[in-house]
């Protein structure tokens, strides 16, 4: 069965290496230093949530039904396009409003990987209780 995240993970970190080549060759010489490291943060969290999208499916292999992950991939998927998308048009485009999607997308970071966490505590306590003789 095809899993969604690990297609939006490896779509996302290809998509990253083309955007950081495009900032690192191209943009270099069309924006201000300040305006291509607000593209670079972009392009660093794009990297590390498609990582953990690419996680997510594989998490997920051992347990299809669980929400928690659901919940988590859909919001890192969500962070990437409004964190690193609106850093992108901020900077390719001078277009200081977009920076009010940005922390939104932070936000929806911040919860995905809280989900995780819980998601992994549960985990360990099942795991613990059946691996138990009591």
């Amino acid at each position: 069965m095809p899993s969604v995240f690990l297609f939006l993970g490896t779509t996302f970190a290809f998509l990253g290496v083309i955007f950081g080549a495009f900032g690192a060759h191209a943009l270099k010489t069309m924006i201000t230093p300040e305006l291509l490291a607000v593209y670079q943060t972009g392009v660093t969290y794009q990297m590390w949530h498609a990582f953990g999208l690419i996680a997510i499916a594989l998490i997920q292999q051992h347990a299809p039904q669980s929400m928690l992950l659901r919940w988590a991939g859909s919001l890192m998927f969500l962070g990437i396009i409004l964190f690193s998308g609106s850093l992108y048009l901020l900077a390719v485009f001078d277009l200081p409003a977009l920076g009010r999607l940005t922390p939104i997308g932070g936000v929806s970071f911040l919860i995905a990987w809280s989900l995780l966490v819980i998601f992994s505590g549960k985990k360990q306590t099942r795991q613990r209780y059946k691996s138990s003789r009591y």
